[in-house]
């Protein structure tokens, strides 16, 4: 493993802009995040019958979420590529560029015919507008979280890297708000509703992004000639091994999310389509609480040390796998609700609020947004996966196939942070903090 030592900042108290900044990569990922997401939504609940007609509905179901993981697969080539260029030519062009690609596919698919207008084109456009998603999104996340983290105070790190990963939960809770509201208009407006308003959002993202002033890490970077000619290339030489860490620690909160507010969701529409509302508002609800709670994670590693956090996340998941379908499978609505909080409101969130500086500190400035992006990213094409894995699952054995996918996921998350070394050890944060006393004092 090869981290960054804070020698290579300018200031131990972080870069003037770094509140700014790290609001700024927030506003940019929920925005994108509220795309990506809607996408999920939409699958689960309407697609199947939209694109996939003819087809029973498990398999509509399962087609649906394929096309889902499309936009995952696609998400670690948009991360080499967007990593690529943020390490090379800079932060900034890439988070711009990102956001700009990722608005506009998910305006088209708002205003995409369906297969009863111009049949089997309507599923492939799909697919193709997704792919062009799972680009985007893959650019997107690297350069945002090393942005927060480089413009941050040495001892503040892990808080201002949870900052943008906030952005993931309250993306999510845009994007389940609104399906929810939109869920009483009439015919497809109830899907194409939430992709048409991302316009909006991404006009306001755009705007907030475009005054950032670039990373003061990646500029020093430039002018002592410490940057590499293809990042790309060197991470995979020289970090391989920090790339598999990131993998195995980024799959535990992939496939908790995705097994939970897509796959979930879809299960309750379908035992119980009364309760499809209050699984949609216990989403945005859940979502709510882990925008507060990836914040406090954060500022809490900072406190403690990153491993601490990431390993009560992962054993937390493994204790939640089964108790989360025996109290979905009761059909009380309160008991949905507290399972979407606790998967979603509080594992999920405790893991992502971790991983902003973990992830990040795994690689040197020089490669750090390709080597996390390219670890990130091929981690999110398999948690792609994991509604449309659980879903065959539960066909093949019940509900208990579903918890076998959960538990197992956060089991590799566990070995993964056990096998990680602490980034952010005891030794380090009293020394980072003699430094910044000291440089408060001049």
């Amino acid at each position: 493993m090869s981290t960054t030592t804070p020698a290579q900042r300018r200031s131990p108290l972080g870069s003037k802009d770094r509140v700014k900044t790290a609001v700024a990569a927030a506003v940019g990922t929920s925005v994108e995040n509220y795309d990506f997401v809607a996408f999920g939504t939409a699958a689960a609940l309407y697609f199947g019958s939209v694109f996939f007609p003819e087809s029973d509905p498990l398999t509509g179901t399962l087609l649906a979420f394929a096309t889902l993981a499309v936009g995952f697969v696609m998400r670690p080539l948009g991360g080499a590529v967007g990593g690529y260029l943020a390490d090379r030519f800079g932060r900034k062009p890439v988070l711009v560029g990102a956001m700009l690609v990722m608005g506009g596919a998910t305006v088209l698919i708002g205003v995409l015919p369906t297969y009863a207008q111009i049949g089997v084109a309507a599923p492939i456009l799909l697919v193709v507008i997704r792919m062009i998603q799972g680009l985007a999104f893959g650019a997107e996340w690297g350069g945002a979280i090393t942005m927060a983290y480089e413009h941050a105070p040495w001892h503040r790190r892990g808080m201002f890297a949870a900052i943008p990963q906030s952005g993931n939960p309250l993306g999510i809770a845009l994007a389940s708000g609104m399906f929810a509201l939109s869920a009483g208009l009439p015919g497809d407006w109830k899907w194409r509703t939430p992709f048409l308003l991302s316009a909006v959002l991404v006009i306001v993202a755009l705007v907030v992004r475009s005054r950032l002033s670039e990373s003061p890490e990646f500029q020093e970077a430039v002018a002592t000639g410490k940057t590499v000619k293809n990042p790309f290339l060197a991470t995979l030489r020289n970090d391989w091994r920090s790339i598999l860490r990131v993998i195995a620690l980024r799959v535990v909160e992939s496939f908790a999310y995705y097994s939970t507010a897509t796959y979930l969701l879809s299960y309750i529409s379908e035992r119980d389509p009364e309760l499809r509302s209050t699984a949609l508002g216990a989403i945005t609800a859940a979502s709510i609480t882990a925008v507060v709670v990836t914040f406090l994670a954060g500022s809490l590693t900072d406190r403690v040390g990153r491993r601490p956090v990431y390993i009560a996340g992962c054993v937390a998941a493994m204790l939640f796998a089964f108790p989360m379908y025996l109290m979905t499978n009761q059909g009380n609505p309160v008991l949905v609700v507290l399972v979407f909080v606790i998967g979603i409101g509080l594992i999920h969130a405790a893991l992502t609020g971790t991983q902003g500086a973990l992830l990040t500190e795994q690689f040197q400035t020089a490669t750090r947004t390709s080597g996390a992006s390219l670890g990130y990213q091929l981690a999110a094409a398999l948690g792609g996966f994991a509604p449309l894995i659980a879903a065959a699952l539960v066909g093949a054995f019940g509900w208990p196939g579903a918890s076998v996918l959960y538990l197992g996921a956060a089991v590799i998350g566990l070995i993964g942070i056990l096998v990680t070394k602490e980034t952010w050890p005891r030794a380090e944060r009293e020394r980072v903090a003699a430094l910044v006393e000291a440089e408060r004092n001049r």
